[in-house]
């Protein structure tokens, strides 16, 4: 197997358990028009072909301007339940983080826009690790395009060939593929049912996660569970 100096990561579904409140906020926003958002169908629509679910209201024939008032209210919202939420790192994830860090270069490229992303992490702890973060605002087309992961390969100044990417989205393997990249998979509930053929891998949980990635890394210590874990 190969060995790579640089890991790009996911953030939403891979760093930090914030989908299903994204999710929790759209259904509740789309509700009282007659809505009624299922897991599949934001799976479907926000995960894999990247559009939302604003065409249903279009389609219902509501003016853009709903929309766009819409559009706002769910950035208060999910702003408001991120800074609700307890412990939203993903369970298992810094100790592979930081048995990653000596050995190689990461960063993170994100669809969250900077904002999400900062409440999400105000607790986490885990930005330490990261030599650097690309939030929405910063690249062009947004996952499944590649401008993301090109612009986070630029930042590395590494080769893709050198490098892996890890995803838990369909958008997200189409991206990281596109630019070239190796793709990692993490399973979660959101996710479980989607085969992810193109994937270099697929896991079933960060200590697994930890096993592939050790793999790549010549020197890498075993990553260690917090004691938090069995609490």
């Amino acid at each position: 197997m190969k060995t790579i100096q640089g890991v790009l990561w996911d953030n939403d579904g891979v760093l930090v358990d914030t989908e299903q409140l994204f999710y929790e906020s759209n259904r509740d926003l789309l509700l009282p028009y007659g809505i009624d958002l299922t897991p599949k169908q934001f799976f479907d629509w926000f995960l894999d072909n990247n559009y939302g679910a604003w065409h249903v209201l279009l389609g219902q024939g509501h003016a853009i301007e709903l929309v766009e008032r819409l559009r706002v209210e769910r950035t208060r919202l999910f702003s408001e339940r991120l800074r609700q939420a307890r412990r939203l790192a993903m369970p298992g994830i810094e100790p592979v983080l930081a048995a990653l860090r000596p050995h190689v270069a990461m960063g993170v490229v994100t669809s969250a826009y900077e904002q999400h992303f900062r409440i999400s992490h105000a607790a986490t702890g885990l930005l330490r690790h990261f030599d650097f973060v690309l939030t929405r605002e910063m690249y062009g087309e947004s996952k499944p395009a590649p401008d993301g992961y090109q612009l986070g390969l630029q930042r590395l100044g590494l080769a893709a060939a050198d490098c892996v990417a890890v995803e838990d989205s369909p958008r997200g393997l189409r991206a990281a593929n596109a630019a070239g990249l190796e793709c990692i998979i993490v399973r979660n509930h959101m996710n479980r049912d989607y085969a992810f053929d193109d994937a270099f891998c697929v896991v079933d949980s960060n200590a697994e996660l930890g096993e592939v990635l050790a793999a790549f890394v010549p020197g890498m210590a075993p990553a260690r569970p917090q004691l938090e874990a069995f609490l």
